[in-house]
């Protein structure tokens, strides 16, 4: 189980460095990024959240930079592109891939199917987590034309593999808060504390589960 965040080409972009990949593929996020695969990370949470300027938010910057990164900023609630994908790396069989619309900031959701629950990732593909028992259920498209990748793992497999894909997130963020101080200075501490938000990976919540 890996974070990953869809990617758009950025032919265009020109504001800090970031890498070439083609629309609607897939980056893993983590703590063994390269700078340019970073920046390539924060240039898409951030036009995600990209947004026409209104009163509620404020005055948008005039500067480029400033414009791009505004709705990051200045918006309540983020989306990021992406979700949790798990994969059967002795076989190479993917049993969930977050489809469109599903966003790495619902990631605790996966707490849920712990629980007996279920959560789906998205469409295209469909794929869904359910709880059975003390079982957890993946199934890559319950929506598929013909058969689908399915298995069913133990809850505390899945449990201990929700942790490792979290702990990834939180390298991930490491790594965005040093970037950004190289090359967002200006903005370094908003900027860390949004993709935090983006993430959900804010402190509050992390007390609140300990509690």
């Amino acid at each position: 189980m890996r974070p990953v965040l869809e990617i758009f080409a950025s032919d265009d972009f020109a504001l800090w460095p970031v890498g070439e990949h083609e629309s609607y593929g897939h980056l893993v996020l983590g703590g063994r990024m390269t700078p340019t695969e970073v920046g390539t990370a924060v240039m898409r949470i951030a036009a995600c959240n990209d947004f026409e300027p209104d009163q509620e938010h404020g005055p948008c910057p005039t500067d480029p930079l400033g414009a791009f990164l505004h709705g990051l900023l200045t918006m309540p609630d983020l989306f990021a592109a992406g979700g949790f994908r798990v994969t059967d790396m002795a076989t190479g069989t993917v049993y969930v891939d977050p489809g469109c619309c599903n966003g790495l900031e619902t990631w605790r959701d996966w707490r849920k199917v712990l629980d007996g629950g279920g959560c789906c990732f998205g469409h295209d593909p469909s794929s869904t987590a359910e709880g059975v028992g003390d079982t957890v259920r993946l199934t890559l498209d319950t929506e598929a034309e013909n058969e689908s990748p399915v298995i069913e793992l133990p809850a505390d497999h899945v449990r201990a593999l929700i942790a490792d894909a979290e702990a990834d997130l939180r390298d991930f963020l490491g790594l965005a808060g040093t970037w950004a101080e190289r090359h967002l200075s200006t903005h370094a501490d908003a900027v860390t504390a949004a993709l935090a938000r983006a993430l959900d990976l804010e402190p509050k919540l992390d007390l609140e589960l300990r509690e």
